[in-house]
């Protein structure tokens, strides 16, 4: 029995450790924002349905050596695919909505062996009834599980600290191989056996995420009515809902805190948990426990919602995911209710999957053209209210003990709850676009611009927002209007570089990342700016609701796509000063941070140019990243944490200057401002490559 038990555990482990490993391969070649690694959940998700789909064909459709054939054929694909590194030829070209290409990759790339891995759970177990008939199969649940949840809780802790991006995927190619070994193993034993299991008992195999979820509660034998459409509709709503709210609440906390690997797979073994104790008894999902913390979890999440820029990342960590874990146990406590007898187990579990896969289409690809902000969250948690009311409605065990007047309270009550949840969420969507001149969504998330009057009796002014953080703002009327304002003030990092780098020559400048456009009120008679913009919605609100491009007495081109591979294309740009101010919401993309990244910057720079990167953030403290940088390089640095001086338009800003012409960071207003040299801030080093980048290292401590 340990071999079949092996190879189940192998390779749940294995596909559960691809997914945050190819999700942070790919994520600088996308922009680096949280809608990649949604779009990769639905890939992993619609794969396994596509997974599950193909056993349940195998084993009602193909006797035992036949299936054990075709699988081993596909087993052999897989094998000869390896490597799984993707290939440098899917990198985006130009820019726009890329979630297709990133499908594309994801499918060339580890398509195969995760389709194949994604059948083997419940293929082994059913050729382990074949080659031990009499032997239960469901021991092998709990190690399913386990090498799923180890998968999860090992790739930020130690996987990702330790090992670079190809040796992760060198280490997990060789352990497809050895799983593939162990597979063939298991189907040899099952051919000998010669006995087909009856296709009508096939074990359940995974559902949406979850790795393998026991039918613990099923009456073995006894053959219930066929399911009406209703309870039909519910095997697919409820496990939708959960997914819906598993990919929006990852998705809204990567994008104010960073795209880390550990934020995307918190969630996702929480959701995991979830699935194993509701369906590994029925005893831990009691209504009279989960319903009332279900009734709270709206609290924390609309708080959340209100003051995520003052939040902690340990109130939002904490906030979101237990909310999500209590949906998740109220969703798939009431699917698991409604387990049906083993004659319509298979169809149990198809639906269920493909309730999963539901909902990852409707994050990754539905929302952002039907909503202008992140309002799946409030969708999902809402529909979560509707359908554990309806599930208990339908319910027939209380319904029998319901008088007439308490099924009609019940009702009542069960509407007012709706009511009030609906009146919250309501009240945060038009807290969020009410005042809003315009809202845009698309792939890289939610721009707003808003309008506001001066406290201070100096006009009305526009600021552009991504998510909660601010980007940029303007002033509509002159003299202001031509100010730079924000993050880029005079006496901020990036004002004293300009001014201090200023000659009688004209200035060539570029900018990676166009915001608003602001630095371009920097610009003089003969400069040139050259702005790397990979959002096309960015550029339409710069060009259409600001006016310093067009202000701007300099040359101003905008190169839209990823800045680093345009960067790459362009021949060298001689550049005076090159910013980096490439910000997706509070995420920072690490691809813009690493050795590769500052060696295009080189070529690009003139011998005595200042690089001064904008590392603002309330959660991640990059300047040990930047500094080691510098040293690496041979480059001298300043690093200047400038405050508001308390004007409305100015905002605090961390940036770090890095040139090989020290004498310019000795002039007296930047070494004024400067950090003092023994700051300890200033002794730390973290040395980013592309193959190895570990954000969880430089969270904040504060």
């Amino acid at each position: 029995m340990w071999l079949f038990a092996a190879t189940i555990f192998l390779s749940a482990f294995l596909l559960f450790q691809v997914q945050p490993l190819m999700g942070k391969w790919i994520l600088p070649w996308f922009g680096g924002g949280p809608a990649v690694w949604t779009t990769c959940m639905l890939f992993f998700q619609t794969m396994l349905l596509a997974g599950y789909a193909y056993a349940h064909f195998l084993r009602t459709r193909l006797g035992d050596r036949n299936q054990v054939l075709v699988h081993a054929i596909a087993t052999v694909g897989a094998i000869l695919l390896l490597p799984i590194a993707p290939s440098l030829a899917w990198r985006p070209e130009v820019s726009g909505d890329p979630t297709w290409r990133v499908l594309g990759v994801l499918a060339a790339s580890v398509g195969l062996p995760y389709f194949v891995l994604s059948a083997t759970s419940p293929l082994v177990q059913a050729w382990f009834s074949v080659a031990r008939p009499g032997v239960s199969p469901y021991r092998l649940y709990a190690l399913s599980n386990a090498g799923s949840l180890l998968a999860l809780a090992s790739y930020p802790f130690l996987v990702e600290p330790m090992l670079r991006l190809k040796a992760q995927a060198t280490v997990w190619s060789a352990g497809f191989v050895a799983f593939a070994a162990l597979c063939v193993y298991c189907a040899v034993r099952a051919w000998r056996a010669g006995r087909s299991a009856p296709p009508a008992l096939l074990a359940p195999a995974p559902a949406a995420l979850a790795a393998d979820p026991p039918a613990a509660g099923v009456v073995g034998g006894s053959i219930d009515p066929r399911p009406s459409l209703a309870t039909r509709a519910l095997w697919l709503a409820l496990p939708a809902c959960g997914s819906v709210l598993l990919l929006a609440i990852t998705n809204q906390m990567c994008a104010d805190v960073g795209v880390l690997p550990f934020l995307w797979v918190l969630p996702l073994g929480l959701y995991l948990v979830s699935f194993i104790l509701c369906f590994e008894s029925d005893r831990v999902y009691w209504r009279p426990v989960f319903w009332p913390l279900l009734a709270l979890a709206v609290v924390p999440i609309l708080w959340l919602l209100d003051a995520n820029v003052e939040a902690s990342l340990f109130w939002q960590v904490l906030g979101y995911d237990a909310a999500l874990f209590v949906c998740c146990m109220v969703c798939h406590g009431e699917l698991a209710r409604l387990k049906p007898s083993p004659r319509h187990l298979t169809s149990f579990y198809l639906t269920m999957s493909a309730g999963g896969a539901l909902g990852g289409v409707f994050v990754a690809i539905v929302a952002p053209l039907v909503f202008r902000a992140y309002f799946e969250l409030h969708l999902g948690l809402w529909a979560c209210y509707a359908l554990a009311i309806l599930a208990l409605w339908r319910d027939k065990m209380p319904l029998r003990r319901w008088r007439p007047r308490y099924a009609a309270l019940f009702a009542v009550v069960g509407l007012a709850v709706l009511g009030g949840v609906a009146a919250g969420l309501i009240h945060d969507v038009r807290r969020q676009v009410g005042s809003a001149v315009t809202t845009v969504r698309n792939f890289y998330g939610t721009l707003q611009v808003n309008s506001y009057l001066s406290d201070f009796d100096e006009g009305a002014y526009y600021s552009l927002r991504h998510g909660s953080i601010l980007h940029g703002c303007q002033y509509l009327a002159d003299p202001l209007r031509r100010e730079p304002t924000t993050y880029y003030g005079w006496k901020s990092g990036i004002g004293l570089a300009m001014l201090a780098r200023r000659g009688k020559a004209p200035m060539r400048v570029g900018v990676v990342g166009l915001g608003v456009g602001t630095l371009a009120a920097y610009g003089c008679e003969g400069d040139v700016f050259r702005f790397y913009e990979i959002n096309p919605a960015v550029y339409k609100i710069a060009t259409t609701q600001f006016t310093y491009l067009s202000d701007s007495a300099a040359q101003c081109e905008v190169a839209m796509g990823d800045a680093r591979l345009s960067m790459e294309r362009d021949p060298p740009q001689q550049f005076d000063v090159l910013a980096l101010d490439a910000f997706t919401g509070d995420a920072i993309p690490q691809h813009l941070l690493t050795v590769e990244a500052f060696e295009i910057y080189s070529r690009h720079l003139k011998p005595n140019g200042v690089l001064a990167a904008h590392i603002s953030n309330r959660f991640l403290d990059l300047t040990p990243v930047v500094l080691a940088l510098a040293d690496h390089f041979g480059m001298a640095a300043a690093v200047l944490d400038i405050g508001d001086d308390d004007k409305e338009e100015l905002s605090p800003s961390l940036w770090v200057l890095l040139t090989h012409d020290r004498e310019l960071l000795e002039q007296e207003s930047i070494r004024s401002a400067a950090t003092a040299a023994d700051d300890p801030s200033l002794t730390q080093r973290r040395l980013w490559t592309d193959d190895h980048s570990d954000l969880f290292s430089v969270l904040s401590k504060d």
